[in-house]
């Protein structure tokens, strides 16, 4: 038998006899903010106590990460393990260099002291770089951690684990000449009790993935990061404790033999009450379906508190109806069940629960609603009551196969085809399942043919069709033209941020003999809906086409009275810096930068709340909505149940921020092109922009964002910056938990939150832009309402925004950054980002910068584009139709 053999000042030889490996990772930036603000501060002497600490604690392996978009990690790694090579009590243990960059690895490695570990090498970037790393960490001596990733992605069940296992095992071992006893294998632990049906195998199928590499891939050890398993009760340290120890008890029985866990973090795994250990036995190994749940309770019922609640349960003592409307109208699961199965024993249909005892509760909640004295955020939390008691009685329904009273309609409801958001189709949806609309909802990215066929065969009432972003406009023509053409008549519902009634009117309605109608919010929709499928509909559509003509006709009129300037006059009239006299400032550091895990904390300070309330429509500016007359107490509400979340999210690593941007040599060419270089002078990328051409009134200047990079001609060396942020990375699992449950009004606000998140993180960005990497505006010293009204100097406009309409420029910024590389950040077909909490653009440091809209353009500078950016003409149009002259 070949062992693992590492060393610092001292060797660790791991054989079948040792105990478990302890890595301590509180010397991780990411593992300890203490340590990472010390690093920030180059307070280095203050860090190494940390390290001490952590040795002195009883950690045999000491992991050592400067992964953050703040820090020179490269730099950090070097100077550390200098210093630790100069401290004995340290350096006698061996080190664990732990990056995500392999710069950083290679220099970590030319200075450690000892047998190091790396941490880590996979598959993810495909064979030729995985061995070409391996056979470097071999030429150093040292071991290496080999993640389970390969190109499809990481490990997320037993098969996989295998199959990369075997495979990364094969190429290193035959291949590469690798030591098998210095390959780590790290199977990833992933959370268990989450809620969601996939996640239940979690734990069992890491320790049968680790018993089966154990058992077939000779001399290698397994490792992993405990806490991960237990995130699903961060808050409930006694149930995390047990879950950590069962874990451990049966991962290490399996082979594994190295790993991180905080001692202070397990329980003696004899001394956990029995009732709890079967409980977590149960979820570790699967073998309840209900597990997860019985977990729950357990948790819940044994949760320390910091204060105790005296909850008003008067109504408690209420008639059955009056308490099942209380809990609808207050948004109180707690109860319903046990409600709702003293309304089913009185009665031989379970249906009759639904359609008596529930929908009376609902009435009442919609007419409150109706009237304006009840909220959106009230009626999700309805909702969310309404679903539990639905779910609770299904089984009783099925059994009886009751179904003799249909809903009141089908709506689907689907985000068009190249467009990633939801947040008001799924509020909208919510509103009228409250309302007893049946819902057939396909969520984002739905083709058209998708949408009318799923409409034929589930023979719905109502389309409805959603979208953010512009180009989900022409898709939603390309339906309307659809159904047409198959000679459909499918009532189409329109809605979405970009829409309006003008768009609906004058692009969408000519399309389609059947009725369109625009719903510019979710509190309209149920009487839009009630109005489409009512008996009086005719009429309903009748008038509605007769409106929609009419403002057609009124919108055309006033477009012909626009007069728009030919290209030539208005870039001979383009706004005009002197840039003889004007004085640019060099960048402090030019290349790109990325962001790998950026702490939401420091977001905090950045978040716009106007916004998160507008989608809840609660309409009024933060702070001062809290106090509204009308609103207040339920934004109130609200803003407490949203901190409640982003206080989960930050503990517990719910979401994670990602970013990368780059300051880059620039000059504007050919008037409204601006030429990107690297620092040897190469065109790199070039940035193609729009200008306006609407007539102005004389003497009146025309934009376009070129007019404020520096001319080649004039001699000087200018700069432009590009940048693109999500906080979007585990916003689908978070949502995915809440809908599990039935809990629409966690799962609204989960996405609310990560939006919210995406564009504090790109206003965080552009200050730290403005104030150090470009450090144009050192001294600036704006408060957030500075922030939010763009009182500060320079301007990050975006692709898809007034200044810059066309979405194509994403691509762009795309490929000159290696967005999607680098920090995972896709495009959509549609131009779209994925995930969807993200935000893009570009930097400008000019003081003469300043934020406009293009506006219309005319088929001349669209053909002047097509011909500048070399595509094909059709295909610019494609993208910039909404902004064409009619």
């Amino acid at each position: 038998m070949k062992y693992l053999k590492l060393s610092g000042l001292e060797p660790l030889i791991i054989t079948p006899e040792s105990n478990f490996i302890n890595v301590g990772e509180r010397t991780n930036v990411a593992g300890s903010k203490k340590f990472l603000r010390l690093i920030k501060e180059e307070k280095f002497s203050e860090a190494l106590d940390i390290a001490r600490h952590q040795v002195e604690g009883g950690a045999q392996i000491l992991d050592v990460n400067f992964d953050d978009g703040l820090l020179d990690g490269k730099y950090c790694m070097v100077k550390f393990l200098n210093l630790i090579a100069s401290e004995p009590d340290i350096a006698r243990i061996p080190i664990m260099i732990d990056s995500s960059k392999w710069e950083i690895l290679e220099a970590g490695l030319q200075v450690v002291q000892g047998k190091c570990v790396v941490n880590s090498i996979s598959l993810k970037e495909g064979e030729k770089e995985f061995v070409r790393h391996a056979k470097t960490i071999k030429r150093y001596g040292a071991a290496a951690v080999v993640m389970a990733f390969d190109e499809v992605g990481q490990a997320d069940n037993l098969e996989r684990r295998i199959e990369i296992a075997k495979r990364s095992y094969d190429i290193l071992v035959n291949e590469v000449g690798f030591p098998p006893e210095d390959i780590i294998f790290d199977l990833i632990i992933f959370p268990v009790a989450t809620g969601m049906e996939e996640h239940r195998r979690n734990a069992l199928d890491f320790i049968e993935g680790t018993r089966w590499v154990r058992q077939n891939l000779p001399h290698v050890s397994v490792s992993g990061g405990v806490s991960n398993v237990s995130f699903s009760f961060r808050g409930n340290d006694a149930v995390r404790e047990a879950m950590h120890s069962v874990f451990l008890y049966h991962a290490i029985k399996a082979g594994m033999n190295i790993g991180i866990v905080n001692p202070a973090m397990l329980e003696v795994y004899d001394e956990i009450p029995k009732d709890l250990l079967e409980l977590v036995e149960d979820v570790m190994l699967d073998r309840r379906a209900d597990a997860t749940e019985r977990l729950l309770d357990y948790s819940e019922k044994h949760k320390s508190s910091k204060k105790e609640i005296v909850e008003d349960l008067e109504w408690r003592k209420n008639p059955l109806q009056d308490r099942i409307t209380h809990a609808l109208v207050k948004g109180i699961d707690r109860f319903i069940e046990e409600d709702v199965e003293e309304a089913r024993q009185k009665t031989s249909r379970p249906l009759d629960v639904i359609e008596i005892n529930l929908m009376t509760g609902m009435g009442v909640v919609g007419d409150l609603f109706g009237s304006g004295k009840m909220f959106l955020p009230q009626v999700v939390k309805s909702a969310r009551v309404m679903k539990k008691a639905v779910a609770y009685l299904q089984p009783y329904i099925e059994a009886q196969k009751d179904t003799s009273k249909p809903a009141n309609g089908k709506v689907l409801m689907a985000t068009v085809k190249g467009d990633v958001h939801d947040i008001g189709k799924n509020i909208v949806a919510v509103v009228l399942a409250c309302n007893n609309y049946e819902i057939v909802d396909l969520g984002v990215m739905v083709p058209a043919e998708k949408i009318i066929q799923t409409a034929i065969d589930e023979n719905v009432d109502v389309i409805g069709l959603s979208g953010l972003i512009t180009p989900s406009l022409d898709e939603m023509v390309h339906v309307a033209d659809e159904l047409q053409r198959q000679n459909l008549s499918f009532p189409l519902m329109i809605g979405g941020a970009t829409t309006s009634k003008a768009h609906t009117a004058v692009k969408i309605d000519p399309k389609y003999d059947s009725a369109v109608v625009h719903v510019n919010d979710a509190s309209r929709a149920v009487g839009v809906v009630s109005s489409l499928l009512s008996s009086r509909n005719g009429e309903y559509v009748s008038g509605l086409k007769t409106e929609y003509a009419d403002f057609r006709e009124k919108f055309l009129a006033r477009q012909v009275e626009k007069e728009y300037l030919p290209l030539k006059e208005v870039r001979a009239q383009k706004f005009k810096i002197d840039w003889g006299n004007e004085e640019i400032f060099l960048p402090k550091k030019l290349g790109i930068q990325v962001i790998e895990d950026q702490d939401l904390n420091e977001l905090l300070p950045f978040i716009d709340w106007s916004p998160f309330f507008r989608s809840w429509e609660l309409h009024g500016k933060f702070p001062e909505i809290l106090d509204d007359e009308i609103v207040g107490e339920h934004a109130r509400e609200l803003y407490d149940d949203a901190q409640k979340m982003l206080r989960d999210i930050i503990e517990q690593k719910l979401l994670t921020g990602k970013a990368i941007f780059g300051i880059f040599p620039a000059n504007s060419v050919n008037d409204d092109d601006i030429e990107v270089y690297d620092t040897d002078g190469n065109v790199i990328s070039t940035f193609h922009t729009l200008r306006q051409q609407l007539k102005r009134s004389e003497g009146k200047e025309y934009f376009a964002l070129a007019d404020f990079i520096a001319p080649k001609n004039s001699g000087k060396q200018d700069y432009i910056g590009c940048f693109a942020v999500t906080t979007g990375f585990g916003t689908d699992e978070l949502v995915a938990k809440y809908k599990a449950s039935h809990d629409d009004y966690n799962a609204i606000i989960a996405k609310a939150l990560s939006d919210r998140l995406a564009e504090a993180f790109a206003e965080y960005l552009h200050y730290k832009i403005r104030t150090e990497f470009w450090g144009y505006a050192e001294n600036e010293n704006l408060d957030n309402e500075d922030l939010i009204a763009e009182k500060y100097l320079g301007i990050r406009p975006a692709p898809g925004y007034p200044a810059c309409p066309d979405h194509l420029e994403k691509e762009t910024i795309w490929d000159l950054m290696k967005v999607k590389e680098k920090i995972g950040l896709e495009l959509t077909p549609g131009l779209a980002m994925f995930p969807t909490a993200a935000v893009s653009g570009y930097y400008f440091a000019n003081p003469g910068s300043k934020y406009f809209g293009v506006g219309k353009i005319t088929e001349e500078q669209l053909e002047d584009y097509a011909k500048r950016k070399n595509v094909d003409l059709e295909y610019a149009r494609k993208w910039l139709r909404p902004n064409l002259v009619d």
